[in-house]
């Protein structure tokens, strides 16, 4: 059998695989190099550095620097697609006539070029970009960047009929599915791809409830001060926050709270620790958008998941958590979870359903049939 080749265009350097989009893009890239695909990498490069790494696992890793220079505000082509054009790139595409996955509308700009007119061409897309961006828009306080978020919202949502050039669509949940196929033809629904090779969850009960994600992120701000001041005032329960940067709201909102616990930029290994011991894992969210990696961690990884409906926006993962939409259901909840434990059946359940939808293997021969 002739060796089959792919050329994969991240939006960043995928590694360390840290946070959401990056861990789709590494975790794929990974499962194709270990199906035999010969995987040629292509990267751009602006808050993270190169890591030799990338260079043993895969085929061939180049890099191009992204334009972050403020011209590229003021085009009529969105910023995040804008920064991302590079002659370079195009040059190593033309060496020769192997099949392109772009990752997200990002780095979409390559459907617009006549050289490659001819290539197999395929995006994933991991967002309803623009409804993403107002979701942005609408969680910041800070008058410059919701304007941004706002225009740039503006500007993604005329950009998106450029998907019309692409042989297909990877859509990342079934919802974001859904809409692309209201739009555009050859649309196919393939899950994230995600580090987890097995469910992992210590039966019986912990002693407290987490949240955990990037704490200096707008929307996971507002997510933890909503908790705060809503679900886990005068609480009886041990609460504990964990993530990357905490901002000074967070700081300030947990500020002497006895039965509040704030754990600043834990390891991978601390981080995977507090998931596994926690009684509830709870994450909940404002923007009904792609999938959030996060979720896919405390299922594989702990014991009760209590969300909100927008956290599990077209996963298919709704027969695993426990719902709450509001501060009184959250709290009847977690009253509930805590007088009960987490038992082999729940296990044997989270088993099933994530080995059969969220399985590396199955989904890396799905994307083989569709692009190679």
């Amino acid at each position: 059998m002739p060796e089959q080749h792919l050329h994969i265009i991240s939006f960043d350097i995928p590694f360390p695989a840290n946070y959401g989009g990056v861990i789709d893009v590494f975790f794929k890239a990974k499962s194709l190099t270990e199906h035999g695909i010969k995987v040629h990498l292509h990267c751009f490069e602006y808050n993270r550095k190169r890591i030799p790494e990338l260079d043993k696992m895969f085929h061939q890793v180049n890099y191009y620097k992204r334009d972050v220079s403020r011209k590229n505000l003021f085009k009529s082509v969105p910023y995040i697609v804008s920064s991302r054009v590079s002659e370079e790139l195009i040059e190593n595409l033309s060496k020769d006539n192997y099949p392109i996955l772009m990752e997200g509308l990002h780095t979409s700009a390559l459907l617009e070029d006549e050289r490659l007119e001819n290539r197999k061409k395929v995006v994933r897309t991991h967002n309803i970009e623009h409804e993403y961006y107002h979701h942005l828009a609408k969680a910041e306080s800070d008058i410059f960047k919701k304007y941004y978020y706002y225009n740039e919202s503006a500007k993604l949502k005329r950009y998106e009929v450029t998907l019309e050039k692409a042989d297909n669509l990877i859509a990342i949940s079934e919802n974001d599915k859904k809409y692309f196929s209201s739009e555009y033809d050859n649309v196919v629904f393939i899950p994230a791809f995600h580090p987890f090779k097995e469910v992992s969850i210590k039966e019986g009960r912990g002693e407290y409830v987490l949240y955990h994600g990037n704490l200096s992120v707008a929307e996971n701000i507002n997510a933890v001060k909503y908790l705060v001041n809503n679900v886990f005032d005068n609480s009886k329960f041990k609460f504990k926050i964990a993530g990357l940067n905490p901002s000074r709201q967070i700081i300030k909102a947990v500020a002497g709270v006895e039965s509040i616990e704030l754990i600043s930029n834990p390891s991978d290994e601390e981080l995977q620790t507090l998931i596994e011991n926690a009684h509830i894992n709870i994450s909940i969210t404002a923007q009904a958008t792609g999938l959030k990696l996060k979720l896919l961690n405390t299922l594989y990884n702990g014991r009760f998941c209590l969300v909100n409906d927008k956290m599990l926006s077209g996963t298919n993962l709704d027969k695993l958590c426990i719902i709450a939409n509001d501060n009184g259901g959250l709290k009847r909840k977690i009253n509930t979870l805590f007088k009960k434990e987490f038992t082999r059946k729940e296990i044997e359940k989270r088993k099933l359903i994530l080995t059969t939808l969220y399985n590396n293997g199955n989904n890396t021969k799905k994307l083989i049939d569709l692009v190679c």
